[in-house]
């Protein structure tokens, strides 16, 4: 059997049902951590504009979960409760199945992929994902707001959001590519190589972890549509 990563997005509405995704931040943990057969999983909320700045999104939360094959992720996800819930209090809702080829670092103190360490030329998805240390905040979202905003102008990114654990403190990047050359071309240059060097040279997060990841399929959509759709793969 072969780990899938599974990530979903819910877009909430109204007030209430935004108040209600709030609250879920803390209520939901018993429940996710009742899911037979769920592995590693994380709640989220999101940043503003491009996606990635302190400021926060009350509109859209996300959650990302481990499983041990594509049938028990779509089956958990389809009857669990807790997902019912979520998807019966957003307007809309966006879910992608993954592969893990290659990851690096800990989250939270444990790896939580399972990797194929096998590359292939196609779309892929990448997370990033960082602890920042109390001391670098300040430098961090000194520089953070314009990698998201060159990130939001690169023709080839088909999908970006930033989104975290604790806010300010605990941040994670989702983005999906039409090919691993198109994300190096991006990681590689600008403002982004250099926050990079900043992140060696300094020792800014007190943890962090990088993966990599195939694409394997959607469900539901996102601004009335599937990004995946950009990629002719699905």
């Amino acid at each position: 059997m072969t780990q899938i990563v599974t990530i979903s997005f819910f877009r909430f509405g109204s007030v209430r049902s935004r108040l209600w995704a709030f609250a879920m931040m803390g209520l939901a943990r018993g429940q996710m951590s009742r899911i037979p057969s769920i592995g590693f999983w994380k709640l989220f909320g999101s940043g503003s504009n491009e996606g990635f700045t302190p400021k926060p999104n009350v509109s859209v939360y996300s959650i990302l979960a481990t499983w041990p094959d594509r049938q028990t992720a779509e089956r958990s996800l389809q009857e669990s409760a807790i997902f019912a819930r979520y998807r019966q209090h957003a307007i809309e809702n966006w879910t992608v199945f993954m592969e893990a080829e290659t990851a690096r670092g800990k989250w939270s103190g444990e790896t939580p992929f399972s990797t194929t360490n096998q590359s292939h030329n196609g779309p892929l998805a990448v997370i990033t994902r960082a602890t920042l240390r109390p001391q670098n905040l300040a430098r961090f979202w000194r520089r953070v707001p314009n990698i998201s905003q060159v990130i939001g102008q690169d023709p080839n990114v088909v999908f970006k959001i930033g989104i975290g654990e604790v806010p300010l403190f605990q941040q994670v990047t989702f983005s999906i590519w039409p090919s691993l050359e198109h994300m190096n071309n991006f990681a590689r240059k600008g403002h982004h190589a250099r926050a990079i060097q900043a992140v060696r040279m300094e020792g800014w997060f007190k943890e962090e972890l990088y993966a990599r990841f195939t694409l394997i399929a959607d469900t539901g959509t996102w601004d009335g549509d599937s990004p995946l759709k950009k990629l002719d793969i699905l």
